[in-house]
């Protein structure tokens, strides 16, 4: 460079335009909605460890009588399964084409010994 500064200026409307970009992220992750421990999809049951503690003996029971589980979840760990490989104990499994879900628990011991307990959904109203 001949007689000049080496030093480049951004333009101001680029400096701007990252501002706002940056401005938006955190309004977008700041309002976004928190992740729900307990999610139900396509027929696929997902149980998510949000905690940071490791969670042992991990049961879930779907609608009182279908279950499965698991030794240990990780902290940020996923617990995944078809609802159609629940089952209850006399080895009936879940139907999705005759039933529909309407309660998940979820229960643990966390790596304190204490008590784990989610609950999604509700018990099912009787007339």
């Amino acid at each position: 460079m001949v007689g000049g500064s080496s030093h480049v200026r951004p333009a101001p409307w680029g400096t701007a335009a990252l501002l706002s970009a940056l401005l938006a992220l955190l309004v977008t992750a700041a309002c976004s909605k928190p992740r729900e421990p307990i999610v139900i999809d396509e027929g696929v049951l997902t149980v998510e460890n949000l905690t940071s503690s490791e969670w042992r003996n991990v049961k879930v029971a779907v609608n009182y009588h279908y279950g499965g589980g698991i030794a240990v979840l990780a902290p940020g760990g996923r617990l995944q399964a078809p609802l159609s490989q629940l089952q209850t104990a006399y080895g009936q499994k879940f139907d999705r084409a005759k039933q529909s879900v309407f309660k998940v628990e979820v229960t643990a011991t966390d790596a304190d010994g204490k008590p784990v307990s989610l609950v999604w959904g509700q018990d099912q109203k009787k007339p």
